[in-house]
């Protein structure tokens, strides 16, 4: 039980340094009333909206405890499930929640230029980052310290309350925030010519609620989950031939241990100087592998593991550098692809996304490559348990990359405040350059959790063919090919609806918006307050509706499907699930953000600029990209490994109970 007291004081460095960060970000002046004022605004409609999904996850959590509770030592799996869950919401709440004050914060630091508030930013982005982490190894150094169960069952029920609330945060507010986004763009930007975060824009605060509910929230609940899910994955490997305590068993945990100290390292180097913002991000990423790259070596050596060990622990480090250096050479602000997409925007809408779609596709090729070499070389250098090893060495970056994720709904919602609250055109010019750079880092820290997911679906599905015995998947079978195929279908379906709300929910937007503008007269003039917070409830009811079918369908697909044909097929359904999911979440995810750059880069008075037919073209083409890049294609990140989780959970039954 003491071996577990190591990744526990390290989960508590890591949420110590968390909180410390949250007291110096609030500590920040806050700016002008009318700042605060705004501010307000924007957190109590993000809270409103995480307290309402609250109640939404309170009712599935209830159902599936009830469920547990006849299972064998049901209890103790319930304890372990509600802390996964309730860690997870702690994650995303927490996060927000300072995310929403430091928003205002960066915004008054633009008063001191670019590099005041790129580390505002960044320090406000640390507390999620370094709460996923701290709440992470806490839950679980706990868990498997003071629970009796079998390891095996505790793993599995922390693993999948993460899992279950990671869902619902990620589809929620992929929903919510590109719903608010589309419906504020094609009223305010293609109709009536406002500038972006124009406060006449009726749905302007639900916009900036969004970037909170979807872009920092989803992503903390979605790495937090992949986080997590990957330490499960690696230690129920290690259980299926290695005796829980030992020093193999606990490799993995030592890995994640020493990823506290390496993104503790990368804050001393993510600070901007002389306004060279981008080269901080680089920094910090380099200096956090670097560092942990040593750590983990260290380790590898000294607790007489082989060497060979160190290999896919390494691949994991370099695969996530790789994916986000390729990201942003497809998606950064003024990158030649985005150029062409910007160029294409000349010949109207249809070529523009003709051309965003085209680079999205191209997108998926070298990830997929390095994933794959990273598979093979995690596989040849430690076996299966290697595959685990790497996805942990990945994810050990996960309080870097939030950091850096989180540092982009932040700038955006700076930016929406300084518009708002008509600050200097000297603070608008900071705010836009760091939202631009905040655009492209949500792009790149997508490709590392869509990255993540995939290995962390691999390492899982490992594990559930351990839990059902399962030695090999034979394709000839054709119950097998059954299964691969509703696997490479569900990622379609489960995106389908998940797009169709986004389209439902825009179109309620945007006649709010219209309705608005038509009924309170002086919208326009700037003499009348619009009603933001009809629009903001809108968006929040219409979202949380939307969650529930295909919450249910990632839920229910793998029972379904291990009951009727069997834990063969439910291998299949997992084997043609995970590559397509992967393919399709890179296509969506960098398509859609190089669509979005290409309008920023037009914004920047290229191609005619901002109200030229170039620019609302390019609005065109990134409200199409909106739902592929935020809300389908991050949530196929959630959905690969709620089906694997719900797989491993449930092995037993298929076992028992299989019909074929």
């Amino acid at each position: 039980m003491v071996l577990y007291y190591y990744s526990l004081a390290f989960g508590i460095l890591a949420l110590a340094f968390s909180i410390v960060a949250a007291i110096i970000t609030l500590k920040k002046d806050a700016g002008t009333e009318k700042m605060k004022e705004l501010s307000e605004a924007i957190r109590s409609g993000s809270s409103a909206y995480l307290n309402r999904q609250a109640m939404t996850i309170g009712v599935f959590v209830v159902i599936l405890s009830v469920l547990f509770f006849f299972l064998q030592n049901g209890e103790q799996i319930i304890i372990a499930f509600v802390t996964g869950a309730v860690t997870s919401y702690l994650t995303a709440y927490l996060g927000m929640n300072v995310a929403v004050r430091a928003n205002v914060r960066t915004a008054k630091a633009a008063e001191k230029g670019v590099d005041h508030a790129f580390y505002t930013a960044i320090l406000g982005g640390a507390v999620t980052g370094f709460a996923a982490i701290g709440f992470g190894l806490i839950g679980l150094s706990l868990l498997l310290s003071y629970l009796t169960i079998s390891g095996v069952a505790i793993l599995i029920g922390f693993g999948f309350g993460a899992s279950l609330v990671s869902l619902f945060a990620r589809v929620g507010g992929g929903i919510y925030t590109k719903s608010a986004d589309v419906g504020a763009d094609l009223v305010g930007k293609t109709e009536l010519n406002m500038p972006e975060d124009d406060p006449r824009n009726p749905a302007v605060i639900a916009d900036n609620v969004g970037d909170n509910v979807g872009d920092c929230a989803g992503m903390a609940a979605d790495v937090y989950e992949s986080y997590v899910v990957t330490l499960v994955a690696s230690l129920l490997i290690a259980a299926g031939f290695l005796q829980s305590g030992t020093t193999p068993f606990l490799y993995p945990l030592y890995i994640a241990s020493a990823g506290v100290v390496g993104s503790l390292a990368s804050m001393l180097f993510l600070k901007a100087k002389r306004g060279n913002a981008t080269a901080a991000l680089y920094k910090g990423i380099g200096s956090a592998i670097i560092v942990s790259a040593i750590l983990d070596f260290a380790i590898t050596y000294v607790s007489g593991m082989p060497l060979l060990y160190f290999v896919p622990v390494f691949s994991g480090l370099m695969l996530a550098i790789l994916l986000f250096a390729i990201t942003d050479y497809y998606t950064g602000s003024g990158r030649r692809q985005v150029v062409k997409i910007a160029e294409a925007a000349r010949g109207g809408a249809g070529t523009g996304v003709i051309m965003g779609l085209s680079i999205g596709l191209r997108t998926t090729f070298f990830p997929v490559v390095f994933v794959v070499i990273a598979i093979l070389a995690s596989y040849f250098a430690a076996g299966v348990y290697g595959i685990g090893i790497a996805a942990v060495g990945m994810l050990s970056l996960t309080a870097t990359i939030l950091t850096i994720d989180s540092f982009g709904p932040i700038t955006d919602n700076a930016g929406g405040i300084a518009e708002m609250a008509n600050l200097p055109s000297k603070v608008r010019k900071v705010t836009d350059a760091l939202d631009a750079l905040g655009n492209t880092t949500k792009a790149t820290t997508k490709g590392f959790a869509i990255g993540g997911a995939a290995l962390s679906a691999t390492a899982l599905f490992v594990a559930f063919a351990q839990a059902v015995h399962l030695t090999a998947i034979d394709a000839l079978d054709p119950v097998v090919t059954a299964g691969i195929f509703l696997g490479a279908l569900l990622p379609f379906i489960f995106a389908s609806f998940l797009m169709e709300a986004v389209g439902k929910t825009a179109n309620l937007m945007v006649d709010e918006v219209r309705r608005q503008v038509r009924t309170i007269k002086g919208i326009l003039t700037g003499k009348a307050k619009p009603d933001y917070a009809r629009a903001v409830d809108i968006v929040t009811v219409n979202a949380l509706k939307s969650l529930v079918v295909p919450e249910i369908l990632v839920i229910a697909t793998p029972i379904v499907v291990g009951l009727v044909l069997g834990r063969e097929a439910l291998g299949g359904l997992i084997v043609g699930m995970i590559p397509t999911s992967f393919v399709m979440a890179l296509f969506m995810a960098n398509g859609g953000a190089a669509m979005d750059n290409a309008k920023k880069y037009i914004e920047t008075g290229k191609f005619g600029g901002k109200g030229s037919d170039a620019h609302k073209a390019s609005v065109v083409g990134d409200t199409v990209g909106d739902p592929l890049k935020d809300t389908a294609g991050p949530a196929l990140n959630s959905m690969i490994k709620v089906v694997s989780t719900v797989s491993i959970l449930l092995a037993p039954v298929f076992l028992a109970y299989v019909l074929l």
